[in-house]
Formats: C-alpha cells, sequence, structure tokens
C-alpha cells in the first residue's frame, strides 16, 4: 500500500500567481516562473534515487533544491567550497544519482563521474503548461526531503535524514513564533548548503507564499538596500551582525533600513551582547535569537516584541520539547539560570537518523532512539522565566575547574564585553591543582595594545563570578571559524 502523501510543502506553487517569489543577484522569479521552472526539472529528475545540488548561492540552487521536493526526490546539497577529500567523501557516502548546477558552474573532480543535469531558470516557458508536479505516492510524511552533512569536527561529516514532516513542523513553528506570513518579505545572504540559509532562508519564505532576496554574498550596502526597499526580515550569523553593528555609526541608511525592519534574526552561534547593544542602541530594533542544528531544525527562540534578553535563545517553539540533563543521567527539574545540563529535544522537528550509520542514530538518542529524546551535546542552564541560555557544547565548551561545571560561551560573552576585545574564544586545558584551568583565546581591538592579562581577568571575575576568570590569555591576529562564522576550536594553536 502507497504511503500516504505528505501536504505540500509549497501551497503557492500549486496555484501560482504572479507575486514575487525569488530574487538573487540579476535573477528574478515570480512564483508563476518558478512553478515553470521548478516543475520542468521535478519532471527530468522525478523517479531518481538521489541528487546532488551545487549549493552555489544562487537562484538556481533554490530551483534544483524545490524541484527535488517537489519531485520527492532527496536531495543532497554540497558545499562548494568543500575540500575534495571531504566531498569524495560524502558523494561516495549519499551515492547521488546526478549532480544538479547551474550551467555556468565549473565542478571538481569528484563529480566528474556524476551524470549532470543544468538548472535553468527559464526553459520551461516555452510549455505554458508546465507546472509544479505533485510527489509520487511515495513520497509520504516521513520520507527523506534533504540529506544534510555535518560539519566533520569530531570526525567524516555524517548525513543526516530530514524528513518532509520535519522540515514542514519546523518552518510553520517559526511561522508561528515570529507571525511569518506571505506579507512578509526576507534578506539575507547565507550559504545555501545548510539548514540556516536553505531550509529556514529559501524554502521557509516559499511555504509562507512570501518573497526571500538573497544578496549573493552579504554586504552592509545589500542588507541597506533590499530592507529599505521593502525587506521586512533578516536572517543572519553573528558575524554578519557585528559587521553592521560596525557599520552603522557612520551609514544613516543602514541605521533606516534596519529601523524599519520587522524581524532581525540571529542564529548558528551567540550573539554577542555589545552588538545587540549597538544595534539596539542605534536602530530601536532588538535582535532575535534562535537556537536549532541540523538534526534537530528549530528547537526555541526568542520571541519578537518581548523586552530584550541578550545571551539567550528564548523557550521552546510549538511542539518541541527540551530538558536539561545532569551527567548522571538526572534531570534537572529547577530553573535557576545557574546549573548547567545538557539540551536534550524530543519533537516533529527532529531528523530520521544519519545515512547508513545506525549506530550513530541510536547513540544520539537517549535511551536509543525509542527514547525519542535527542541528545543535542549543547550545554545549557535555564533561566527564571524559562528561557534557554547555552553556555557551550559539551564536547569542547565544557570546562571542569575546582569542582565547578563551567560553560565557555559565558566567558566568551564577558570577553567580548570588554572594549578591548574583538574575538574571543575559552577552552579548558589540564591543570594539575584545578583539574582543567580557563584559556581564553582573544584577537585584541587594537593589536598594537592589547588588555592586560589580569585586566581581563578582573572583567570576567566581575561579570560573572571569581571562579570563571581565565587563568591564561592568549593572543592571536583571528580565530579559526567555518562558513557559518563558528570559531573551530579543535584549530586553535595549542600552547
Amino acid at each position: 500500500m502507497d504511503a500516504p502523501l505528505s501536504p505540500p510543502l509549497f501551497p503557492a506553487l500549486a496555484a501560482p500567481t504572479g507575486r514575487p517569489a525569488l530574487r538573487c543577484g540579476p535573477d528574478a522569479l515570480s512564483y508563476e516562473e518558478l512553478a515553470r521552472a521548478v516543475g520542468a526539472l521535478a519532471a527530468r529528475i522525478a523517479g531518481s534515487g538521489r541528487v546532488a545540488v551545487w549549493a552555489a548561492p544562487t537562484a538556481r540552487t533554490a530551483v534544483a533544491v524545490v524541484a527535488a521536493l517537489l519531485a520527492g526526490v532527496p536531495a543532497v546539497p554540497l558545499n562548494p567550497r568543500s575540500g575534495e577529500r571531504e566531498l569524495a567523501h560524502i558523494l561516495g557516502d549519499s551515492a547521488p544519482e546526478l549532480v544538479l548546477a547551474g550551467p555556468a558552474e565549473e565542478l571538481p573532480a569528484p563529480l566528474a563521474a556524476l551524470p549532470r543535469v543544468d538548472v535553468e531558470l527559464e526553459g520551461a516557458e516555452a510549455d505554458p503548461g508546465a507546472g509544479a508536479v505533485p510527489p509520487p505516492a511515495g513520497a509520504g510524511p516521513e520520507s527523506t526531503a534533504l540529506i544534510v552533512y555535518t560539519s566533520g569536527t569530531t570526525g567524516p561529516p555524517k548525513g543526516v535524514l530530514l524528513s518532509r514532516r520535519a522540515v514542514a513542523a519546523s518552518l510553520d513553528a517559526l511561522a508561528e513564533a515570529w507571525a511569518w506570513t506571505a506579507d512578509d518579505v526576507l534578506v539575507h545572504g547565507l550559504p545555501l548548503f545548510h539548514v540556516h540559509g536553505l531550509v529556514l532562508g529559501i524554502l521557509g519564505p516559499l511555504r509562507r507564499g512570501g518573497e526571500v532576496r538573497h544578496l549573493g554574498g552579504f554586504s552592509a550596502e545589500g542588507v541597506a538596500r533590499e530592507l529599505a526597499s521593502g525587506g521586512t526580515m533578516l536572517f543572519g550569523v553573528p558575524t554578519m551582525y557585528h559587521r553592521l553593528a560596525d557599520a552603522l555609526p557612520g551609514d544613516p541608511a543602514l541605521v533606516e533600513a534596519l529601523s524599519g525592519a520587522r524581524l532581525l534574526v540571529s542564529g548558528s552561534a551567540a550573539l554577542p551582547v555589545r552588538d545587540h547593544e549597538r544595534i539596539a542602541a542605534a536602530t530601536g530594533r532588538t535582535v532575535v535569537e534562535r537556537y536549532g542544528m541540523s538534526e534537530t531544525l528549530m528547537n526555541t527562540s526568542v520571541r519578537p516584541g518581548g523586552p530584550p534578553r541578550p545571551g539567550t535563545v528564548g523557550t521552546p517553539l510549538p511542539g518541541v520539547e527540551v530538558r536539561l540533563v545532569e551527567e548522571d543521567g538526572s534531570v534537572l527539574g529547577g530553573s535557576d539560570g545557574e546549573t548547567v545540563g545538557e539540551v536534550h529535544v524530543r519533537g516533529p522537528n527532529l531528523f530520521s537518523g544519519y545515512l547508513n550509520r545506525p549506530d550513530a542514530t541510536e547513540a544520539a538518542f537517549d535511551g536509543g532512539v525509542a527514547g525519542g529524546w535527542f541528545r543535542t551535546g549543547d550545554m545549557a542552564v535555564r533561566e527564571a522565566d524559562g528561557t534557554i541560555r547555552l553556555v557551550g557544547r559539551k564536547a569542547t565548551d565544557l570546562i571542569k575547574s575546582g569542582g565547578y561545571k563551567i560553560g565557555a560561551g559565558e566567558i566568551e560573552n564577558a570577553l567580548l564585553d570588554h572594549p578591548g576585545v574583538r574575538e574571543a574564544a575559552v577552552t579548558g586545558e589540564p591543570d594539575p591543582d584545578l583539574g582543567e584551568r580557563i584559556v581564553a583565546w582573544v584577537v585584541p581591538a587594537d593589536p598594537a595594545d592589547p588588555p592586560a592579562d589580569a585586566e581581563l581577568a578582573d572583567h570576567v571575575a566581575r561579570l560573572l563570578a571569581p571562579h570563571k576568570r581565565p587563568r591564561v590569555v592568549r593572543l592571536l591576529d583571528s580565530l579559526p571559524r567555518n562558513d557559518l562564522g563558528k570559531v573551530l576550536k579543535k584549530r586553535l594553536p595549542r600552547g
């Protein structure tokens, strides 16, 4: 018996109109034009097992992914900046039958043996009957929509299986939390190979029937231009908001554009308190933070319109359960804003498993998959009002020093509050007395005049607690980061 069909992921493509849908650089498509383009491509790839998508920051990437979803074919977004070894691993693991790419894209050697389908934006115009095709009977809610690969910081990248159910549930929960409607125009310049830029930033607006304007590459000028010409929402990562905060004092047009936006959202890493404050002071707008990951899509969000809460990621989204768990497996019951626990998540937003890794899938859940609670590996505290404050990753950011469990994230935020610090990362290293000592990696605002170690230690102790002060400070020219701006702590030099 055929699996029940999913409700359409993109209702606006079922009866398309001339409303704007997508713009990226020189390419712009209405819903009618998008329906023709994705319908024609979906018809070409229907019946394929999996398809790889060369996820360059172009309109063709959006067309390719939406076409695959409409055809009921799992799409594997490929990071154009992946090295050949990583790319070969992903292709060998996911075994796509085709690669979808823009006609002008030059593909690297690992893709040479894979049949290629060029993605066209206007090729279907000659056939006015071409439009969105319904998914085949096998594309039920639990069928795989996307296979998104993890960053591979603790081993080879794993393929995260995201179902149609998970994509729809997460986007609809965000729509409820953010009052996201077809009237919204989303602006962003995020990469299109990952959850933030692709699922939230492209599929989110199209599911609502609204418009997305992708900048191609991030710039303050692009943000100001698109928000000033009708944009209502901006998605970004902390690096982007830091650059906007730097640009605001000398750019009245940017101030006006951000002031007029309905919603400013930051994700993928914590936004420093100082950047929150600089943007709010200049524009009167509060940046909303949310929390998610490849395996869970979105878990929590600060709600728009409430008081500013820098450093927190809000409360669970509709349908999502969140609990904090001690190392001994006991569930934290209180909300004291101090006790650290690992974040466990349960809900319709969860992934279906890791491709070809049933062992890793089983191990990722507390009590196995049947238990339903996914271990995120993130450490957090719960404030008295129920909001979640992340303090770091269990593997790299939980420091056990002098009998205390300390999250690196809150120390990093405290360091960033010092005017002499441009960037900061915090790690632990073995100490014969404390167990672990806190090490601060600092990029000074003025390399010629960095703040003294004792000054930074006192600054942290004053804002947090004496036992959280760094014992060692190491200066760097820059911090190693990935494409989403997250600091790669395993690449920090070991002194």
